[in-house]
């Protein structure tokens, strides 16, 4: 269904898997890896949250990322807490931004309490809404490393105490040559489609292309490309670069559903 079709797959994580599910539908996959997660360079504080969480669960856990989630069970492995974490999963209220972090608890024989429609900040400020959580403890897995000043404005605004956890971060990956090369084969028309699955992706595409002064023909290139996003917030963060969108999964933000709707639009494309 994709034979004919070049697109460029940003992904780090799932690279290969991602990759693997367009090619099998005929694609020919442009594989640059944009970004990385790391470990956060400094454990401490997260070991920190993590024996204060067992000691006394906050009232609520807000989980934002399966990776974040993954990472705290790992580094509390480590450092013979992972019993206890779970134990104290398990007497936590959860709000899980999206499936992700649903998947791994299910792992542990857990379940989020509440869910976030849809998977943004926006999402979960308004799930938080129906919950009496003033003057309560909520500990937060944030987004990588960022501060999301959205969600705790509010939670200010609700009198609550921020217990936030970074367990990683982002690296750049691909090397400025290799982002070089894509900017301008996007630009040239040699690509079809681009699918970002992390604004973090968008961010690093743009870092240098500001570095090299290539910043016209990047967006040149992807006005004149199929531009697919896995989610609202990846959509949002490229439409505030003047970006269209093309694609975008109807309900659930995640790699298959975002797939599909790749070959759906293809298909009925190729029947018009």
């Amino acid at each position: 269904m994709l034979h004919t079709k070049t697109i460029v797959v940003p992904e780090s994580r799932q690279l290969d898997v991602l990759s693997r599910l367009l090619e099998r539908r005929g694609a020919s996959v442009w594989r640059c890896p944009l970004v990385r997660i790391k470990d956060a360079p400094d454990p401490k504080p997260i070991i920190e949250w993590l024996r204060k969480f067992i000691a006394s669960p906050p009232k609520l856990l807000v989980l934002f990322t399966g990776e974040g989630l993954s990472r705290l069970l790992k580094t509390a492995a480590k450092h013979g807490l992972h019993e206890n974490f779970v134990s104290a999963l398990g007497r936590t209220a959860i709000l899980s931004r999206g499936p992700k972090p649903a998947r791994i608890l299910r792992q542990l024989s857990l379940r989020p309490e509440y869910g976030a429609q849809p998977a943004t900040t926006e999402g979960v400020i308004e799930a938080l809404r129906l919950l009496n959580i003033e003057g309560c403890r909520i500990g937060v897995q944030l987004y990588g490393s960022n501060p999301n000043e959205k969600l705790m404005a509010y939670l200010n605004t609700r009198s609550v105490e921020v217990e936030p956890v970074s367990p990683y971060v982002y690296a750049d990956d691909a090397d400025d040559g290799k982002v070089r090369d894509l900017i301008l084969a996007l630009s040239d028309g040699s690509v079809d489609m681009i699918a970002f699955t992390s604004k973090t992706q968008v961010e690093r595409l743009f870092r240098v292309a500001n570095r090299y002064d290539f910043v016209s023909p990047l967006t040149r290139g992807l006005q004149a490309t199929t531009v697919v996003a896995v989610g609202p917030v990846v959509e949002r963060y490229l439409q505030e670069r003047a970006i269209v969108v093309s694609l975008v999964p109807d309900e659930r933000y995640f790699m298959k559903p975002m797939v599909q709707k790749i070959v759906d639009v293809v298909r009925d494309k190729n029947l018009a």
